[in-house]
């Protein structure tokens, strides 16, 4: 336990009695133990065991991500994905984006930042799709999570920066999707345009996972956790 402390220094106790008081630095390793065993009434602890708890539960999160196949990768960020656009959508009205020409010109503009020029109908034919099908639900994990990313940073942005007017949040929206191509570009990474189209759409797997959810229950061996 003493190996977790470092004794940094020394200060002089402002009381009458001007008594040392050590100073120590301590590990995260001895913080999160302080933390853990101390009184949650006072506000320093409680802040400590909050934010403590937090990044426990994000670790968690990202251990059953990295243990999920494919195809279950695809169900979770494409989920993640509507709830983001209904979130984004909401913003972007409250911003100015209002009839549906409006809408359809701040979508076409994330899209064309983030591909390089190609709008929602370019992308859907390079993706060689029927009329109805989206092309949310014919993309990887890899390509999913790129689009959740620009999604949920111009949501940020527009309602931190407090953006009005349509053009302004539609110029938005094509400035982040141009962002996260260059970082994809700078990390060495595959363009979302080239990044290949799965066999099954978001509503096969879905479809898939609901059977075999059912053959479970029929067989008593569903676990709760599913």
């Amino acid at each position: 336990m003493l190996d977790d402390f470092a004794e940094v220094g020394k200060i002089v106790d402002a009381g009458a009695t001007n008594k040392p008081i050590k100073d120590y630095e301590l590990s995260r390793y001895a913080c999160y133990l302080i933390v853990q065993n101390g009184d949650p009434e006072k506000e320093v602890i409680a802040l400590g065991q909050t934010y403590f708890a937090i990044q426990t539960y994000r670790q968690e999160v990202a251990d059953h991500f990295n243990q999920l196949d494919e195809d279950r990768r695809r169900l979770v960020v494409r989920g993640d994905i509507k709830q983001w656009n209904q979130l984004l959508a909401e913003t972007a009205h409250d911003a100015g984006v209002i009839t549906n020409e409006e809408f359809a010109i701040f979508q076409n503009a994330g899209y064309m930042g983030l591909y390089g020029g190609l709008d929602v109908e370019d992308i859907h034919a390079r993706k060689e799709l029927q009329v109805g099908q989206k092309i949310l639900d014919y993309m990887g994990s890899t390509e999913l999570i790129a689009n959740l990313f620009r999604i949920s940073q111009t949501e940020e942005k527009l309602r931190k920066d407090s953006i009005q007017g349509a053009d302004a949040a539609t110029s938005v929206y094509y400035n982040v999707g141009k962002e996260v191509r260059t970082a994809i570009e700078k990390i060495g990474g595959t363009m979302p345009e080239d990044l290949p189209k799965p066999e099954k759409s978001i509503q096969e797997i879905e479809r898939e996972q609901m059977a075999r959810l059912k053959a479970k229950a029929k067989k008593g061996t569903i676990m709760l956790d599913e």
